[in-house]
């Protein structure tokens, strides 16, 4: 039987505590071999990507991320950005180097990556490269409530959201056809082209529920219009088409 990552944890933790040495290390190195728990910002991230390159104050940051389009795959303003900047010196991410002031402007600090932030940031990207992680879609959210519309209503709305994303699959197209014909190289579009299977494979999932829907083909689509009936009628209400006695825990 696999183990729970509760237990695998627990196991880590015991082997840590009890066959390792610490004499040779110091207090800071000890706590470099600790799991982060606090990775879930994109944003910083992207900050610390953009000082790994070279030193920067915040507002070139945000530039520099807005140039290259970055704000389409992580959530930026300059309000958070600031704070996250702020985050990652009391971590010990970032340093503060120096102080500059262009002409009249106020003056900004210039900050660069530690050592300590450059492990950081190659071990934060290879964990999200390297494992699955369950993210709570909103789309996912809504068809897990599904039945709370009626089957006439789904289908409308599907379609509709279908109409949606061949709009924006052909946006996102063209918008790469372009970028390759600046000379721009592939391996700086890699993440709009992910999204764009993304949203092709929801597409045509999208279609084909909507044919079962109107088929009658879904598991359950009778269960789910006599549901809706009876509300429509005003008469007794019946089980949800969710609500059965496996979902209870009870037996047949």
């Amino acid at each position: 039987m696999h183990e729970t990552a509760g237990r695998l944890e627990d196991r880590a933790s015991h082997w840590l505590f009890t066959e390792c040495s610490f004499d040779e290390y110091s207090i800071s190195d000890i706590l470099l071999l600790m799991p982060s728990r606090n990775r879930r910002n994109p944003l910083a991230l992207a900050i610390l990507s953009c000082l790994y390159e070279r030193p920067m104050h915040p507002y070139e940051v945000a530039q520099t991320l807005r140039h290259r389009a970055k704000h389409e795959s992580i959530r930026l303003n300059y309000g958070s950005l600031y704070s996250v900047v702020e985050s990652l010196e009391r971590s010990g991410l970032i340093t503060a180097r120096e102080t500059v002031r262009d002409g009249r402007r106020p003056e900004r600090t210039v900050y660069e990556i530690t050592d300590r932030g450059a492990r950081e940031l190659v071990e934060w990207l290879s964990d999200l490269v390297s494992t699955p992680v369950k993210e709570y879609l909103q789309f996912e959210a809504a068809l897990s409530l599904l039945p709370v519309l009626s089957p006439e209503d789904a289908v409308e709305l599907l379609g509709e959201r279908a109409n949606a994303l061949m709009v924006q699959i052909a946006m996102r197209r063209s918008v790469r056809s372009s970028a390759e014909h600046q000379g721009l190289p592939r391996l700086f579009t890699i993440e709009d082209e992910y999204v764009e299977m993304l949203q092709e494979a929801e597409l045509e999932w999208v279609e084909r529920l909507v044919k079962e829907i109107e088929g009658g083909s879904l598991e359950g689509i009778d269960r789910w219009r006599a549901w809706h009936e009876h509300l429509a009628a005003g008469s007794a209400p019946v089980p949800a088409p969710d609500d059965d006695e496996t979902t209870r825990g009870g037996t047949a």
